[in-house]
């Protein structure tokens, strides 16, 4: 986890008459370990295959099918650096290459804590339909929330009794609260409010938490008007939790801009992982529904990944539609976006139990809540990625390997 590591992943979805994925492994300081997998009845099984290095282009060429990866602007290859090539099993091969890029990084998809800031007219629109949540509104505090469970840790390290037992960190009319996976705002005054079906008071809101009135959980959920996505949650009378993966915030005097849906969710999902590890030293994640259940527990691998996509005849750009989008872009152009690597287990059906049972009780894992829907949307997303891979890096112990885009 040295800082001068970079990784980066290539996955062309269509060369020509030779269709494969590239992943480029890091090791300081600018070394990549390519990984080529094709996905052609003319594959790296028909050998002898030659391959061509330039800076700017790999080429495979293998029983009469040829194959070209063009690398975007900014990423150049030194051919001269290539060594360690060798055959992997499912048709692989594995070399090592030294990569340049250009100075200037990969913009993120969306910062939150960009568009929310102090002194600054913006407005929540709904992620999936774009209809307005808050109007305008000018928060004089824009501040960030202890962890979770900071209740329990303040027993733990005062000598006297909790001089915060009784008190509720909420939001004052023109504060903005930032959590892990939420931010919390006052609706008090406030002229556009999403339904709820009832706004529950504080009191049923801890009971619903424990399970032992699950009707009245219902009840505090607060839903989008057009489109009827789950929003967030009433946390009192006039405080409202909206989840980041459910919400854009724009400033007041930019358009609302579309933003796919599977690429939100993983890169709001993405910046929670990389926040968290890098304030906190954690690297390990439950992911949990509004219902209380683990979807998925998550290990953050890596955070220095560059992912590199063209757009070709690929199984889950069919799938992603399900989504409202594509996930890739546009044809004949080439993306590229920071990732994140991790290793993930579902825990849908009550698949892998004991061991969410004992992440679940261990101090070093992190919780992570979001609404059960998009958990699910999570799990798709891990899952197409990792089907995405060469079947040689698909694993790793008993976990799967994963990227998430930011």
């Amino acid at each position: 986890r040295l800082p001068e590591h970079r990784v980066l992943w290539i996955s062309p979805r269509s060369l020509r008459s030779f269709h494969g994925e590239a992943l480029f492994q890091a090791s300081p300081p600018s070394a990549v370990t390519p990984v080529l997998s094709p996905r052609s009845e003319a594959s790296l099984r028909s050998l002898p295959a030659d391959i061509s290095l330039a800076p700017a282009r790999l080429e495979l060429q293998s029983a009469g099918a040829c194959g070209a990866l063009e690398l975007p602007p900014g990423l150049s290859l030194a051919p001269a650096s290539c060594r360690g090539l060798r055959s992997l099993p499912g048709g692989a091969l594995h070399l090592r290459l030294r990569l340049r890029e250009a100075p200037g990084g990969v913009e993120l998809v969306y910062n939150l804590r960009e568009s929310l800031k102090p002194q600054k007219n913006c407005i929540f629109y709904c992620q999936s339909c774009g209809d307005v949540i808050v109007k305008e509104r000018k928060f004089l505090r824009v501040l960030p929330l202890p962890s979770e469970n900071w209740s329990a840790l303040v027993e733990e390290w005062c000598c006297h009794p909790n001089p915060f037992a009784k008190s509720t960190l909420h939001p004052q009319r023109d504060d903005c609260f930032l959590g892990d996976t939420f931010v919390l705002l006052n609706s008090e005054n406030e002229s556009h409010v999403p339904e709820p079906p009832i706004c529950c008071s504080e009191t049923g809101h801890h009971a619903s938490q424990n399970g032992s009135t699950l009707k009245s959980k219902e009840n505090t959920r607060v839903f989008c008007k057009r489109c009827k996505t789950m929003l967030g949650e009433t946390i009192s009378s006039d405080t409202i939790k909206y989840y980041v993966t459910e919400v854009i915030v724009q400033p007041s005097e930019e358009s609302f801009s579309t933003i796919p849906r599977s690429q939100f969710v993983q890169s709001m999902v993405a910046q929670c992982l990389m926040e968290l590890s890098s304030a906190k030293s954690t690297f390990r994640f439950t992911i949990k529904g509004d219902d209380g259940k683990i979807y998925i527990l998550i290990w953050l691998l890596n955070s220095d990944t560059l992912l590199v996509e063209s757009l070709g005849s690929s199984s889950s750009h069919n799938v992603f539609t399900l989504f409202g989008d594509t996930f890739l872009p546009n044809s004949g152009a080439v993306g590229t976006w920071n990732a994140v690597k991790v290793l993930y287990q579902p825990c849908v059906k009550s698949r892998n139990k004991e061991l969410a049972d004992a992440w679940e009780n261990d101090f070093g894992v992190h919780p992570l809540k979001f609404p059960s829907e998009t958990c699910l949307e999570l799990l798709l997303i891990l899952g197409l990625s990792t089907t995405s891979l060469p079947p040689s890096l698909q694993c790793m112990n008993s976990f799967q390997v994963a990227f998430l885009k930011m």
